[in-house]
């Protein structure tokens, strides 16, 4: 590759220092820009922004570079926070990483580094991005570390992003970032990732979310539609969850009016016109396998969607690709069928398509279809 200016996107955390780091050994001119997305409470012990520019500003010293600090929360709030709102008070689980990504670091965040007379930009994250020579197109590939590869947070990145983007660190195993970044001194070498969703950092989610919607309280109800308790609003509950439903001690109860023995309890259904929230007994419970899907706001990285026909998919992050068929609609629709019945499918979520390590794209879920 020829010598080129580049922005990274340093988020004070290790694969975007090491990032900024490598391209700087292959002789490119860098750049550093923090994006601060999010400041409504960044003084509060869970918004981390104010510790994360200080450690982004220490890499940057330390690799010479210079450093930018760049507010884009008015866009985050506009692009992604309104849309995250939107979904839970209508009963779904949205992923706002993927919208993040879509909006404001491979869009308001590349728009900005072009005015800076960038050629490319560059982030930490765990994919690779390949120019297939036979279509001329720009693939997504997952990340070469099978554990950290987070193409699904990527897939609704276009050809033109993609073209503009490098992500140096997804040919890497984690364990050699951090071998790297030790030995070059980096001050956040031994830095702990983050995790959870940025705007809420490590902050108890329902406490947050209680900020911005109003709660209203209903039934919870078992399989056999029986009253076992009280939840405090449909929004601060998703799909497949088992923790905080508040019947841990119906058990006995919930086993007298026939919910069994003592296995624990999972969301599996939420209707919000009876604003009632359904609950099973039992991870295997036939209301919680789907034999297909349907997605709607499809987006493909090729600019079109794949042939129909056998393909992989996840339908949330952490899970192994799970064999599927593809239909395509031509309007940003698609169905997908499951040879095996796949667990907790939620409404919100993404299903991201796999061809291979290729990503193609993906949607988002409007429907599951159960297992007969």
């Amino acid at each position: 590759m020829s010598k080129q200016r580049i922005v990274v996107g340093l988020s004070g955390g290790v694969d975007s220092a090491v990032t900024a780091h490598l391209l700087k050994q292959q002789g490119h001119e860098v750049v550093s820009i923090f994006m601060k997305n999010w400041e409504d409470d960044d003084d509060s012990e869970y918004c981390s922004s104010n510790i994360d520019f200080v450690d982004a500003a220490a890499v940057a010293d330390v690799l010479g570079i210079e450093i930018e600090h760049v507010n884009f929360a008015a866009d985050y709030r506009d692009r992604v926070f309104a849309e995250f709102l939107r979904e839970y008070q209508a009963g779904r689980t949205p992923n706002p990483d993927i919208l993040c990504n879509a909006e404001i670091k491979f869009k308001a965040f590349l728009d900005h580094a072009m005015r800076l007379g960038a050629e490319k930009i560059a982030t930490g994250h765990y994919a690779r991005v390949r120019l297939n020579d036979a279509t001329g197109t720009h693939e997504l590939l997952k990340g070469l570390d099978p554990a950290k590869d987070q193409s699904y947070f990527l897939h609704r990145l276009n050809q033109a992003q993609l073209s503009k983007t490098l992500f140096p660190v997804g040919e890497l195993h984690k364990t050699e970032v951090r071998r790297i970044a030790d030995e070059i001194g980096l001050p956040n070498a031994k830095k702990k990732d983050s995790t959870g969703i940025c705007f809420i950092g490590e902050r108890p989610f329902r406490e947050f979310l209680n900020r911005y919607i109003s709660k209203e309280p209903g039934p919870i109800k078992n399989a056999k539609g029986h009253t076992i308790g009280e939840h405090v609003g449909l929004s601060f509950y998703t799909l497949g969850q088992r923790q905080g439903l508040g019947i841990g001690g119906l058990k006995a109860k919930g086993a007298q009016r026939g919910g069994g023995d003592h296995a624990p309890w999972f969301v599996a259904r939420k209707d919000m016109e009876a604003n009632t929230l359904w609950v099973v007994q039992g991870h295997d419970h036939p209301w919680l396998q789907s034999a297909a899907l349907d997605a709607q706001d499809a987006s493909w990285v090729a600019g079109h969607p794949p042939t129909d026909g056998p393909l992989a998919s996840k339908t949330r992050y952490r899970q192994t690709d799970a064999p599927c068929t593809l239909s395509a609609a031509p309007d940003a629709r698609f169905h997908l069928d499951f040879p095996d019945a796949q667990w907790a499918v939620t409404p919100g979520q993404s299903a991201v398509l796999y061809d291979g390590e290729v990503c193609l794209g993906g949607g988002v879920i409007a429907a599951a279809t159960p297992r007969p």
